[in-house]
């Protein structure tokens, strides 16, 4: 452990520091989330000034429609903030995603903007995704099934076209939050599949990898401090890895902090999580080039509820267009909807500790 004790001792940086420093050299950083940790998010919204003092105007967001970019663009450069706007863009992304951080994100923007001067480039929030029609989906996966619900094509290169249009090929720079598998750069996951000589096969594709394929070491990677998947269960853990990061980090009175993974002690750290699998040794910069640890698994938190979300909408709509029902069924009613919502953000729960 004493180790990686001093090598954060001496090359310390803040998540926030260590956000701003890999822009130096890189164009596109990407934050792989465990999704609704209000910790996460609240480290966006403290980035906001830091990444526009540091020349980097963009933020792209995988909770957002393409579709609705003209109209977030004016929500956070508006003379007055409309949270009921703000609302109904998420709400056309996801009518599932109730939870206060992700909107407050639009919310600081919009106050960051109004203190620039006039003429002066404004901070941008970019939607990565697509409306998508879950309406007919039957809850079953299928080839004819997912071509009906993305219909505007493979959400992964419809999001790395869009940062390659907006953000590569105009020469500026992206921080972008995503789930955790969608900023895999180099890493491919390994998936069961039992034809296979060793019953798995690995899957790319994702965001991360279609932008690094294409643009080499201008896309970063970085992970958020979260469980990973047990290797028989499949279910969250504080595998072998995590659980020595937490063990150095209680050394160091779990003082938030950003590092290096490629080409440092840190990214050594050898795990045993179900990524593991296709390795003899699997070390954690197998997976990400950077990590940031803000707190302990057993002290993050959920993000706040938004109770007001559904407010003017009719809720045959929420179920018309409820994401993923085979993963979790269409709720009958309001009272089994907000039951949902709760339980996501309920990390000692989700986190089964």
């Amino acid at each position: 452990m004493e180790k990686y004790i001093q090598y954060l001792k001496e090359n310390y940086l803040t998540p926030e520091q260590y956000i701003i420093s890999k822009f130096v050299e890189h164009q596109v950083i990407l934050l792989g989330e465990d999704h609704a940790v209000k910790s996460n998010l609240d480290l966006i919204i403290n980035l906001i000034p830091l990444l526009y003092q540091a020349g980097i105007y963009n933020f792209g967001m995988e909770f957002g429609a393409s579709e609705d970019q003209a109209d977030l663009d004016r929500l956070i450069t508006g003379e007055e903030y409309d949270e009921v706007e703000a609302r109904r863009l998420m709400f056309n992304y996801n009518v599932k995603w109730a939870y206060k951080e992700y909107t407050d994100i639009y919310k600081a923007a919009w106050k960051f903007n109004r203190y620039l001067p006039k003429n002066a480039k404004k901070f941008r929030i970019l939607n990565l995704s697509y409306i998508y029609n879950w309406e007919g989906f039957s809850g079953i996966r299928t080839p004819i099934n997912f071509k009906k619900i993305f219909y505007k094509g493979n959400i992964e290169a419809f999001r790395a076209n869009l940062v390659e249009k907006e953000i590569l090929s105009k020469g500026e720079k992206l921080l972008i939050l995503t789930g955790t598998p969608h900023a895999f750069t180099k890493f491919k996951n390994p998936i069961f599949e039992g034809n296979a000589d060793q019953f798995f096969i690995l899957q790319g594709g994702w965001l991360g990898n279609r932008l690094y394929e294409k643009f080499g070491s201008k896309i970063f990677n970085i992970i958020l401090h979260q469980p990973a998947m047990n290797i028989n269960t499949l279910l969250p853990d504080t595998t072998m890895g995590i659980k020595t990061i937490e063990t150095v980090m209680e050394s160091m009175n779990n003082k938030p902090v950003g590092f290096d993974l490629v080409n440092t002690v840190m990214g050594n750290i050898p795990d045993d999580s179900y990524n593991s699998i296709p390795y003899k040794y699997f070390t954690l910069k197998e997976m990400f080039d950077g990590y940031i640890f803000i707190k302990p698994i057993r002290e993050q938190l959920g993000c706040t509820v938004d109770y007001e979300y559904l407010n003017g909408k009719e809720f045959h709509k929420v179920q018309n267009n409820w994401p993923d029902k085979d993963w979790t069924p269409i709720p009958k009613d309001e009272e089994g909807y907000w039951k949902v919502i709760e339980e996501y953000v309920d990390l000692r729960k989700r986190y089964m500790m």
